[in-house]
């Protein structure tokens, strides 16, 4: 069995328009994290998905029971892929994450998904400081704009410079073509 293991982060309806906290080329990161699921299926690897449940009804996005959510339909688990649940951005945080992956002798983390800052950032710095050889297909990964006192920073600029903080220190960021060819 493979050791290598796919972390497919919070693909969530709420992540899409029209859900309630749409991110900036969401539709395009989904595509290429599909690409990356049907590549690791066909090789063997654990798919594993992360879905996130806000603590509180009163939460902009994730509320559990609503439609924003579900995993969206372009990355939907088959089979018996587990659904990690968790309530932090970290993935690994109070979850069976770690679990799931030594259960299955996994010492190659590759993460998709959303976002960037947050999500993305947190579960690579975590799954690198584990000791598990981590990947981030960036393409396959999205994000939003954010505002710091004052300034307006784009979509585009938060999720380089996660992308670029990760790639210093921490995993391996390549693109999800390069990845399928075996260059990741």
């Amino acid at each position: 069995m493979s050791q290598r293991a796919i972390v497919v982060i919070d693909l969530q309806n709420d992540y899409f328009p029209p859900g309630n906290w749409p991110l900036e080329g969401i539709e395009a990161a989904a595509a290429k994290a599909a690409q990356v699921i049907e590549s690791a299926r066909s090789n063997g690897d654990s798919v594993i998905h992360v879905q996130h449940l806000a603590a509180s009804n009163e939460a902009p996005f994730f509320v559990p029971g609503t439609e924003g959510v579900e995993i969206n339909a372009a990355v939907r688990p088959k089979g018996d892929e587990p659904v990690v649940i968790k309530h932090f951005p970290n993935a690994f945080r109070e979850t069976v994450l770690k679990q799931a992956l030594d259960e299955r002798g996994i010492k190659e983390v590759v993460i998709v998904g959303a976002m960037s800052h947050m999500c993305i950032a947190a579960t690579g710095r975590a799954a690198a400081d584990f000791g598990y050889k981590t990947v981030v297909i960036h393409d396959a990964c999205a994000t939003r704009e954010l505002e710091f006192d004052g300034t307006t920073v784009p979509a585009a600029q938060v999720h380089a410079a996660n992308m670029a903080a990760l790639a210093f220190g921490y995993a391996k960021v390549v693109a999800t073509q390069d990845w399928i060819a075996g260059k990741g």
